[in-house]
């Protein structure tokens, strides 16, 4: 199924994503490659990339973000300010820090900063590392394509102003239960962004993360949300 204007999405596994647009900007989404059990070996390079978005610091989100921002320089490494203080303390250059409601621009494509409820931090030899609140984020490509990445959140009623303030064409929500919302809070997240379309992700990576898109797609079938597609990816594969 094509994405809308000539994107193309692929999963790396978790919540990982390399986002293509039609004009051809590579977007890099929460790097977790190595040490990841469900990337598969041949995305271990993901290509050129010009931006990398994170969501928040958590290792399963940023465990290659160093890394990968050493190898192929990107334009623009993005994220929360606190995040982005402790990647330019890494070395990682052009850091662009910003904050929730905020909007910039990187290789021609749009990036606002939206709410998550979750935590965040990296690890170090002294401990956890606090690294600001989490983020969401909205992504407006230059053919004017929104997609809208939770990124780690619970449902919050407030996705509803996400929903009307930029109607994004498609929603990627974590649907593992445990350490996000699983499939039903999911579905109420469908229903207050009034999407159709949703890409499930953070799910199947380890037991406790056993929310599947078969229990989205029955969740919103109980809501009487008709005409949502809940896309079933594997890891590799693209949406084009």
């Amino acid at each position: 199924m094509a994405l809308g204007n000539g994107c193309k999405l692929t999963w790396f596994g978790h919540s990982t994503f390399l986002l293509e647009t039609a004009a051809g900007t590579r977007v890099m989404i929460d790097p977790w490659i190595t040490g990841n059990p469900r990337c598969p070996e041949h995305l271990a390079d993901p290509g050129k990339l010009d931006v990398i978005l994170l969501s928040h610091g958590h290792g399963d989100h940023t465990g290659d973000a160093v890394r990968l921002a050493a190898e192929k320089q990107p334009q623009a490494v993005l994220g929360m300010v606190e995040l982005a203080g402790w990647l330019g303390s890494q070395g990682v250059e052009n850091v662009v820090g910003f904050n929730k409601g905020g909007t910039t621009e990187a290789a021609g494509v749009r990036f606002t900063m939206t709410q998550a409820i979750h935590s965040s931090s990296v690890e170090t030899d002294a401990g956890a590392l606090y690294t600001g609140e989490p983020a969401g984020f909205v992504i407006q490509t230059e053919a004017g394509y929104r997609i809208y990445f939770a990124g780690d959140t619970c449902v919050f009623g407030d996705m509803a102003l996400i929903g009307e303030l930029y109607a994004p064409d498609l929603a990627m929500l974590p649907i593992g239960d445990f350490y996000t919302m699983g499939p039903r809070e999911a579905a109420k997240a469908v229903e207050l962004l009034g999407v159709k379309h949703v890409v499930p992700m953070h799910y199947g990576t380890f037991p406790l993360l056993h929310g599947t898109p078969q229990q989205l797609r029955d969740e919103c079938t109980a809501r009487g949300l008709t005409g949502v597609t809940v896309e079933e990816l594997e890891p590799g594969e693209t949406l084009e």
